[in-house]
């Protein structure tokens, strides 16, 4: 397998010992960046991993002169399949290896550890190789062996980096809305509030509040609240099964998406809970607290996860879950997995302020019209 994907030698006057085409020498950081997302989303289409390696060269005080040669030298060195550019101009450069043949990924890391570490000792000195740092980022990502609660791997998505930093006015004004739009509507239901919570403890035994472990933006698990509508020490297998089968498109969701319509594990007060919403009030503390927002997408539990196509997950890395959301409101239940999802998807591509509002004034009208809700 190792033949499959090595890396072609560099010979004495700096050519590539290649067949086909010319190397495309090293991309601008704009280019390479745009690389990367089609290199990521054909990967989660095809479920071919590849693998990005970084070299920060801000750390080996190294000319910008050498810096340029280095660039060179890896894209010279590099198959044609694989893509080098400016990861952060002018101090990071990485190199995206694609078609890895299956070759497990500890042997590919071995492997392209040293033959990065042969081309650089052509263009650098002992002391400046020992202060660069090289790091590999595989995609898609492995959690088999390592802390499934660590979050994703954030330096393959760069994008959102950017997102998060560039349109300031955006994330800061969302944020602002979440908090100024959770702490009115707590202070407007809070007679509802004391409400639900006395006839909850009077119908049925247990706590008030429903506390599950959801996932968040980047793989980051939270503590998901709602007002209790199940019995205590319910069976989760039922929904398990039902999960499962609407991922995988085998039921479509007209009864309530990830709610099962006539769940013999739903109280009576329960069932009125779910028609009208009211058991997701509690997610505004959820917003308060910066695990959620207003508007987003839906937060999985981790069972679900398991079920999703390598695809799916892209709806968990750019924003934060979300209490309503553009599936909700369109149709809200009524539709498949495969097509929530690409609502999710199309929100975060379009997502504005004024699509959020547009989104939360929908959400008003399909709870009072109790809409595809159980």
């Amino acid at each position: 397998m190792l033949s499959h994907i090595a890396l072609p030698e560099r010979t004495r006057d700096g050519n590539r010992q290649v067949r086909g085409e010319r190397a495309l020498g090293v991309q601008a950081e704009g280019i390479f960046m745009r690389m990367l997302l089609v290199e990521r989303k054909r990967s989660e289409r095809t479920g071919q991993p590849f693998a990005l390696m970084l070299l920060n060269l801000e750390t080996a005080n190294i000319r910008r002169r050498t810096i340029k040669e280095i660039g060179n030298a890896l894209a010279f060195a590099t198959r044609d399949t694989d893509l080098t550019g400016w990861y952060r101009s002018p101090s990071m450069l990485g190199v995206i290896f694609t078609t890895l043949n299956g070759t497990d990924r500890a042997t590919l890391h071995s492997v392209l550890f040293e033959r990065t570490y042969k081309i650089l000792r052509q263009e650098m000195d002992s002391l400046q190789i020992h202060k660069l740092e090289v790091s590999f980022h595989f995609y898609p990502e492995d959690k088999a062996n390592g802390n499934p609660d660590s979050g994703s791997d954030r330096t393959l998505y760069p994008e959102v980096k950017r997102n998060e930093s560039s349109p300031k006015f955006y994330a800061h004004t969302k944020r602002a809305i979440d908090i100024a739009g959770a702490l009115a509507a707590l202070s407007i239901a809070s007679p509802a509030f004391a409400l639900i919570s006395v006839l909850i403890k009077l119908t049925s035994r247990g706590p008030v509040f429903f506390k599950q472990k959801r996932i968040g933006q980047f793989g980051r698990e939270f503590v998901f609240l709602k007002f209790r509508s199940m019995v205590v020490n319910n069976d989760s297998s039922i929904h398990q099964q039902y999960v499962r089968d609407l991922i995988a498109g085998n039921t479509r969701a007209t009864d309530g998406a990830f709610k099962i319509k006539n769940d013999p594990r739903v109280t009576p007060i329960g069932r009125f809970l779910r028609r009208s919403s009211l058991d997701e009030l509690p997610q505004l503390i959820n917003v308060l607290k910066g695990e959620m927002s207003l508007v987003g997408p839906r937060p999985p539990i981790r069972y679900e996860i398991e079920s999703y196509k390598l695809w799916h997950k892209r709806r968990l890395q750019e924003l934060k879950p979300g209490i309503t959301g553009l599936w909700q409101v369109s149709g809200r239940s009524r539709t498949t997995f495969d097509e929530m999802v690409r609502l999710d998807l199309q929100y975060i591509e379009k997502r504005s302020l004024w699509l959020d509002l547009k989104i939360l004034l929908r959400t008003g009208r399909a709870v009072v019209s109790g809409d595809g809700a159980y």
